[in-house]
């Protein structure tokens, strides 16, 4: 697109959707990190359908390594829980107001939503009533709990590309354009060593177990269940003499926010980089609730998914989550593939005995299978390059002239 990062909304005049402005123009929007990689993915794609297509939008440095020109940054977006919302609110608010009035004044023939509902969903609603088109990609998880968000998505997205396999279903019920366009992890999850090799150099020896623990990506998440996750590492090494436990730390987390003596004491590997060929080289898994447990399901290696919050918070959950099970990979299995300990019962002693049954060679046979299973519902990869093809299709469909 003919214009620099820095460029201002003022150097875009008012104009249509579809108006004769030479190229069509896409605004997308990302607010996390797992959000800028999806979207720069998307991003290619739309490029090598239509190299001609200009890009702005709210995203992070993949993204803009992607084509894309920034409006925003992300980064002072990629925020969760209350406290950490109310001290990012001054970048939110501006973010949001310089989108407006972009849309506003610059008129792009398609906006892209990508994840982070609480921003996209009111960018959608202000789209609609500039007449401009609204892809989602990545849509919010309103099957799992406030459904009452169904009906805004229905009035104010035309297109949704859904990731999950129940997902199309879902909404097609409910009267939303979805399409299936299979998980992007499948184009992400990859190993790049074979087990062999990470284990060796990890100094798992033949006939020893080796336990990968995975307290999530964000500090609240690491302070809450990391301490719990070394208790039961510590539980199991006396249950299970030989057992060795790596740590793939995610990007987010800097060693200095973990317990040092704590992991020596232990024998805990803090392993950076290399992450799914860590987690591809371990007989088992102890991970925190979230998307790493379709990337375990991908790599094909049995987990015990855990998950702690307060008291409170957890009693408000379950009474907005409409879902039976907490981990992605029961829920697109439709059944407890992997075991889900939550809470209360979050204890180290039924944590590693959950470990432990894992580790059983038939039931780890068993369990691998059924996750095979479960990344085949995900689909095959290239959805980014489908998600693309839709997202084009909506653009042409509301505006002739970009075609």
């Amino acid at each position: 697109m003919p214009f620099p990062a820095t460029s201002s909304i003022s150097t875009f005049p008012a104009r249509g959707p579809g108006s004769n402005r030479g190229h069509p123009l896409v605004f997308i929007i990302a607010g996390e990190a797992s959000g800028d990689l999806h979207a720069s993915s998307i991003i290619r794609a739309l490029r090598s359908i239509d190299s001609s297509l200009g890009v702005t939008g709210i995203g992070g440095p993949r993204m803009e390594e992607a084509g894309m020109a920034p409006l925003f940054p992300s980064s002072d977006m990629a925020v969760v829980g209350l406290v950490e919302v109310i001290r990012h609110l001054v970048p939110i608010l501006r973010a949001y107001r310089r989108t407006v009035e972009f849309l506003r004044r610059g008129r792009p023939d398609l906006l892209i939503l990508v994840d982070y509902p609480e921003f996209n969903m009111r960018m959608a609603r202000k789209a609609k009533s500039l007449g401009i088109p609204v892809f989602y990609y990545i849509t919010p998880q309103v099957w799992a709990w406030r459904q009452g968000r169904v009906e805004l998505l229905r009035k104010t997205v035309d297109k949704m590309a859904v990731i999950l396999p129940f997902e199309e279903a879902f909404f097609k019920a409910r009267g939303l354009d979805a399409t299936f366009v299979g998980h992007p992890l499948l184009d992400v999850v990859k190993r790049t060593e074979p087990p062999e090799t990470v284990r060796s150099r990890l100094g798992v020896h033949e006939g020893m177990a080796l336990v990968g623990i995975l307290p999530g990506s964000r500090s609240s998440e690491v302070r809450r269940l990391l301490p719990l996750m070394l208790d039961t590492a510590e539980h199991l090494s006396a249950r299970r003499p030989g057992t060795r436990f790596v740590l793939p730390l995610a990007p987010s987390i800097k060693p200095g926010m973990l317990p040092a003596r704590r992991l020596r004491e232990l024998d805990v590997q803090v392993e950076a980089g290399n992450t799914y060929d860590v987690m591809g080289a371990c007989d088992a898994l102890l991970m925190a609730s979230g998307t790493v447990a379709l990337e375990a399901a991908i790599l094909g290696i049995p987990m015990v998914v855990t998950y702690k919050v307060s008291p409170i918070t957890y009693a408000a959950g379950r009474c907005l989550v409409k879902v039976p099970h907490v981990s992605l990979v029961n829920l697109v299995a439709g059944r407890e593939v992997v075991p889900e300990i939550l809470q209360k019962e979050a204890r180290p002693e039924v944590l590693s005995d959950a470990i432990s049954r894992l580790m059983d060679p038939h039931r780890g046979r068993e369990v691998r299978a059924e996750l095979k299973q479960v990344a085949g519902a995900l689909g095959t990869p290239g959805a980014a390059q489908r998600a693309a093809r839709l997202a084009i299709e909506c653009m042409r469909m509301a505006s002739p002239g970009t075609a």
